[in-house]
């Protein structure tokens, strides 16, 4: 662990951008959109990118990282969950992240990204325009939305805090920091819109999707020792047996149990399919931050008595993750329907698709968009009953899930490619450091 040095790298006299990125991501990253679009793609094709990161774990000191082929000045975390170490912690991100001032004196970068960051993106605009260098903003989820609706639907935990910082946030986003971008990356095409509806213009909006990466990186890529991410595609059942007993069908969610998800749903088109499907067990992949998200989800399943054909698996690693999709017979991303949803680029989806698996969704347009492109599925209304009967039809015509599956499969590889994704991200960011970033 080495000292923070106060000063830029040398500029790199290769081909590429130099791009210095501050996220709402921690330290180590573990997103695959980190990870992989920037620690493998773009940093693998001689671009230089280093960051601006705050501490995943408790840390009581800065220090300087090597990440991916670039650095990374990581910031002291307070961890601990009350309302006044949660602002220290916020307090000790800003005051790291302000050291882009300095570091964008020079020629080591020509642009600087914000992604899902508000305070330190109007530093980084001001540091921006006074070094003449490019401001991008990425925008990889509408968290203003996303605070005022927990405020007001009674998911935060400091309502009063959510409801100010959705306010200030919106207002820091929409008139100021996006309308001043020299370029803004957002998730989907459905929140490219959304935006431009705000008055961004569309030319300077580029969606950048969620994707996956079904091969092993290339031989050189600098990639991090830390965060391996684990390609996704079926393998060979292990030697020791089925996670999923066989004599069972199945259907599975992979994600978050936050209340907010309102995965309760689930266990409602459970209730119904059973009378069709005597066997069929709902698997449940993924936890919830606040434990009394999950205790309120087993109160639900035993008060629909459907407890002892729900199975809550907890958080995994990737890796034994997607071994119980490999096994699943059917899967599921039921999205509940909001703005904060709407616009949102599912990655349990592509990864679904990427293992071979029939899927069920409702019709959010990312969803919709991909289930009708490549015929993985189906698409229903945000119903138990819609979910019921199209989960009930793949559960007993395996035929049809299998040839599902394929076609899901064939798609993400030839549209959801990370090295795919990585060479839309390549074109615009050359194209705006080049001087037409609008």
């Amino acid at each position: 662990m080495s000292t923070v040095e106060p000063t830029a790298p040398a500029a790199l006299p290769e081909p590429g951008f130099r791009l210095l990125v501050i996220s709402s991501d921690t330290y180590p990253p573990t997103r695959v959109d980190v990870t992989i679009l920037f620690g493998e793609e773009l940093a693998g094709r001689g671009h230089r990118i280093d960051w601006i990161l705050q501490s995943e774990a408790d840390c009581a000191q800065d220090y300087v990282a090597d990440w991916a082929g670039g650095r990374v000045w990581v910031g002291a975390a307070n961890r601990r969950r009350s309302l006044l170490s949660r602002l220290r912690k916020h307090v000790a991100g800003i005051r790291n992240d302000a050291r882009l001032f300095r570091l964008l004196k020079g020629d080591a970068y020509q642009a600087v990204e914000v992604k899902d960051k508000f305070i330190s993106a109007v530093f980084a605009l001001i540091a921006a325009r006074w070094h003449g260098k490019r401001f991008i903003y990425w925008l990889s989820y509408p968290f203003p939305e996303e605070y005022l609706l927990r405020a007001s639907d009674g998911t935060a935990r400091y309502p009063r805090l959510y409801r100010i910082r959705g306010a200030v946030f919106s207002f820091l986003l929409y008139r100021l920091l996006l309308p001043a971008a020299d370029h803004v990356f957002v998730q989907s095409e459905q929140m490219r819109r959304v935006v431009g509806a705000k008055g961004v213009p569309l030319s300077r909006l580029t969606a950048v999707p969620m994707g996956i990466r079904s091969r092993a990186p290339a031989v050189g890529t600098p990639v991090t020792p830390v965060t391996p991410v684990t390609p996704v595609t079926p393998v060979t059942p292990a030697a020791t047996g089925h996670l999923i007993p066989r004599e069972h069908k199945s259907f599975l969610y992979l994600g978050s149990l936050a209340r907010g998800r309102h995965i309760d749903f689930l266990l409602r088109v459970l209730a119904l399919v059973r009378p069709a499907v005597p066997e069929a067990r709902l698997y449940l992949v993924g936890g919830a931050e606040d434990p009394e998200d999950e205790k309120y989800l087993r109160e639900e399943a035993g008060r629909l008595g459907v407890a002892s054909h729900t199975r809550f698996i907890g958080q995994l690693p990737q890796a034994q993750a997607l071994r119980f999709v490999q096994e699943a017979d059917v899967c599921v991303s039921p999205l509940y329907p909001t703005p904060v949803f709407d616009v949102a680029s599912p990655t349990k989806l592509v990864e679904y698709m990427a293992m071979g698996k029939a899927v069920v969704v409702n019709s959010q347009p990312e969803q919709q968009m991909l289930v009708e492109e490549s015929g993985c599925g189906y698409c229903v209304p945000y119903q138990e009953s819609a979910f019921a009967e199209a989960i009930v039809t793949l559960l007993r015509e395996p035929h049809k899930t299998q040839v599902m599956g394929e076609r899901g499969r064939s798609y993400v590889q030839e549209h959801r490619e990370y090295a795919k994704i990585a060479d839309i991200v390549e074109r615009e960011m050359l194209r705006i450091v080049g001087g037409r970033g609008h």
